[in-house]
């Protein structure tokens, strides 16, 4: 059975049986972040990651995510599609104002799109900001009267919902900090690297909430962060840090794991011998163990990824069988493609040409995180797994610079990597041939083909049957391995969210319409 680590609706279950585990939210909050680079409150291009969260609370977006990983309307109303899916209609709900009573309009939208649009297409490559990815599939937005909103698509894709996530601001201030919102909450006042203090915003045009001030305490070190939650400085810290797990729910407190967009992968160079073999490349996938990995180095804060869709997404399709942990198979694949340990060194060997005899030597490159070990670690049990399949691995420690020129060169047999997932649920930039993130250098036909349909999909039922495809024929080719994703904590003494999925840059979703 799949581990889903970051689903609450356990907790929640938890939560009615015994009231005493962790008390519900008053009116107000403590919440402690890291943060050490956000010196001015800028939506459209967010500096950290968890800063993501604090804005989700003051600014809205056109269409939100809901617990199932689906698109509904949130600002907007309704959407339509023209028949060619290169042009959305979004009509915006009536009566919404920002939070100084002026009313939002599609040209707010529009603007806050467009200025996106041009950060994400300009030179600077660091530049393009958080919301980088809309450049690749909305061309422009537009407003037809106050009220719509006409998108153009650069392709006819559903996966374009996704990408209207971003904040919406007034068209005068995207340029500006500390812009208006229309969300549930204001800024009522900033001190960088001190603290964020939230109000509720009197203009909502929803229900307000029942937490009344939520005040952000800025820490420059998760050490800090921790030892604040520790002593009760905080009610609720949010960290990535594997140390978060030796926080287990108890009587007046609980530990909430949450799903990030991190996807951890051994890549595997498919052009370079005997990775180009896919039987040699499925014998290693079923040689590691990775739920072992998941416990042994990062304490359980993982969701399973079989693939590069997460076992928590609603698009995930179950092949459990096919990849779990299985060292028999493993032998038998290598066996039955020629490899035995002729001469009895505990390596695997196989006789190439008449006079010539290749040994299952391959180097596995890490690069060193100044932050802690767990990849080294990684790279330590991945090796000694393969040693029980007689593959002999050499460990090449780099720095994360160095190992980006070397996968980008070609010239590495495996690779420890993560990749930052998208808001879109598509990896055709790690699986097209050519593509920026294809460091393994596969190429299938069938697998071009199957992105170039899910990329002109047009609905959700299309766009999940051909993800399902996809998953199979990632199955079947076995081009890299998904370890899982990475997975965060949220320890809170106080309940105030009874949403169902908790997920990286909403970790405060759910604290406005709690107690209603």
């Amino acid at each position: 059975m799949k581990r889903i680590l970051c689903l609450l609706l356990a907790a929640s279950v938890i939560l009615a049986i015994s009231p005493t585990l962790a008390e519900n939210v008053d009116d107000s909050l403590i919440v402690g972040i890291y943060s050490t680079r956000t010196t001015e409150i800028r939506p459209l291009d967010p500096k950290e990651r968890d800063i993501v969260s604090i804005y989700g609370m003051v600014y809205e977006s056109l269409v939100t995510v809901d617990d199932n990983g689906l698109p509904q309307p949130l600002l907007a109303e309704n959407w339509t599609e023209s028949g060619d899916g290169k042009t959305w209609t979004f009509t915006l709900r009536e009566n919404v104002t920002f939070s100084d009573g002026t009313p939002l309009t599609a040209g707010d939208v529009a603007a806050s799109c467009n200025y996106l649009l041009t950060l994400a297409n300009g030179d600077d490559v660091a530049a393009r900001g958080f919301y980088q990815n809309i450049r690749y599939i909305v061309a422009s937005a537009s407003a037809s009267d106050d009220r719509t909103v006409v998108v153009k698509a650069k392709r006819p894709y559903y996966g374009l919902l996704y990408e209207l996530t971003f904040p919406v601001v007034p068209a005068s201030q995207v340029d500006v900090a500390s812009p208006l919102g229309t969300g549930p909450y204001v800024i009522s006042s900033f001190e960088p690297a001190n603290y964020i203090w939230l109000k509720t915003n009197d203009f909502w045009w929803q229900t307000h909430p029942q937490v009344k001030e939520i005040m952000i305490s800025l820490y420059s070190s998760n050490k800090d962060l921790i030892t604040a939650y520790e002593y009760g400085r905080v009610d609720t810290a949010f960290t990535r840090s594997v140390a978060a797990s030796q926080y287990k729910s108890g009587i007046n407190s609980l530990s909430i794991t949450y799903s990030t967009r991190q996807l951890e992968t051994l890549l595997l160079n498919n052009t370079s011998y005997p990775l180009d073999d896919v039987n040699v490349r499925k014998a290693i996938r079923a040689a590691i163990d990775t739920s072992l990995i998941s416990t042994n180095v990062y304490m359980g804060m993982t969701v399973d990824a079989d693939t590069p869709i997460s076992s928590s997404s609603w698009l995930y399709y179950d092949q459990e069988s096919t990849f779990k942990y299985n060292l028999e198979l493993a032998q038998q694949l290598l066996a039955d493609d020629g490899w035995s340990d002729i001469d009895n060194d505990g390596v695997l060997d196989k006789v190439i040409a008449e006079d010539k005899v290749k040994h299952l030597y391959l180097r596995l490159l890490v690069y060193e995180d100044p932050e802690n070990d767990v990849r080294f670690e990684t790279a330590n049990m991945i090796a000694d797994m393969l040693n029980l399949l007689k593959i002999s691995v050499t460990i090449d420690t780099t720095t994360y610079e160095k190992e980006q020129e070397t996968l980008a060169a070609g010239s590495f047999d495996m690779a420890l990597a993560s990749f930052q997932m998208d808001v879109a649920p598509d990896a055709g930039f790690m699986l097209m041939k050519g593509n920026s993130g294809n460091f393994c250098r596969y190429v299938s036909s069938e697998m071009t083909s199957l992105f170039n349909t899910l990329r002109t999909n047009q609905n959700r039922d299309d766009y999940a049957y051909t993800m399902q495809a996809i998953q199979q024929q990632f199955a079947n080719d076995a081009p890299f391995i998904c370890l899982f994703y990475r997975a965060g904590a949220i320890l809170t003494r106080k309940m105030y969210t009874t949403v169902r999925d908790i997920r990286e840059f909403e970790l405060l979703r759910g604290i406005e319409a709690f107690g209603r």
